[in-house]
């Protein structure tokens, strides 16, 4: 029986093996090499998040709000370790991570989280995002150990795009629009939320959009001067639930009435946490384009 202990050590070794192999992976800072497979993760990018859990990783340390409801099941069994904005150090610390995610709005933080443990920024943004979003989940892919589930869910998002690259083609032209509260900007081809144009093929109702983070600031004569064929909303209010104003009741005005979009009823209302915070995210990003087809679909 000699021979037996040799034999039953071999899956011990191997995921020895797994777990120490170092594997270098794309970031928003370039190429980033991480010495093991992380054990304890600690995210604070809920794009990131939306991401790990398609990929079944369990996430050990969180921010206190979620904000995407699909995701409030990760709380159970995990530390709360800051906000998307700011990490609490004293509970980073005390959870001991192997790896921090930070993204977007935690960004910022990557200095301060990196004393505490290996962090990566994982932010994704722009006219490519949807490409972003694809590397970001195959890279995650290969630092859990999961290329194949990622191979497959990237395949998923490449069918979501493509039917709806074909619901929305000869549709007329688009205006992708952000309330907040009483306020409403614009987005352009060049801005945060310009894949939409340039994955989608959508052709924009307005070419020289200022590419401001937050939009660049709209009369509502603009609007109705720029004639979209469909209307596109962001309701940041409900994204962060600020409790003001919604989207629909900004907009029911007599000058938005005047657009094609409006007459037609091709007013197309986000999935608010999915398109503003969570951007990128794989299912997130699934459910903004099933919302964008669903509704180009419906016409002819």
């Amino acid at each position: 029986m000699r021979w037996l202990k040799p034999v039953l050590a071999l899956p011990a070794l191997a995921l020895f093996l797994v777990q120490a192999l170092a594997i270098e992976i794309e970031t928003a800072k370039g190429p980033v090499t991480v010495g093991k497979t992380p054990q304890t993760l600690a995210v604070f990018d809920i794009a990131a998040l939306d991401t790990l859990n398609s990929l079944g990783v369990k996430i050990a340390g969180l921010p206190d709000k979620l904000y995407v409801p699909e995701l409030a099941e990760l709380r159970d069994g995990a530390e709360i370790v800051g906000t998307i904005f700011e990490p609490d150090l004293e509970a980073l610390s005390a959870l001991a991570p192997d790896l921090i995610i930070v993204g977007g709005r935690s960004s910022p933080q990557l200095v301060a989280t990196s004393r505490i443990a290996q962090s990566i920024d994982m932010t994704m943004n722009g006219d490519d995002l949807f490409a972003q979003a694809k590397q970001r989940l195959m890279a995650y892919g290969a630092l859990v150990g999961k290329p194949a589930e990622a191979a497959a869910l990237a395949s998923e998002l490449d069918e979501a795009l493509s039917s709806t690259r074909a619901a929305v083609k000869g549709k007329g032209t688009a205006l992708i629009l952000m309330t907040s509260g009483p306020k409403v900007t614009a987005y352009g081809k060049e801005s945060r939320f310009g894949w939409l144009h340039s994955a989608l093929e959508l052709t924009p109702a307005v070419e020289d959009i200022e590419a401001a983070t937050h939009g660049e600031a709209i009369s509502f004569e603009f609007l109705c001067d720029a004639n979209p064929d469909w209307l596109i909303v962001l309701d940041r209010a409900a994204a962060i639930g600020s409790g003001e104003e919604n989207a629909r009741a900004t907009l029911d005005n007599e000058l938005v009435a005047e657009t094609t979009a409006w007459k037609k009823g091709q007013v197309v209302y986000m999935p608010a946490a999915d398109f503003y915070i969570a951007a990128g995210g794989v299912q997130s990003t699934k459910r903004v384009l099933k919302t964008i087809r669903d509704a180009f679909s419906r016409t002819q």
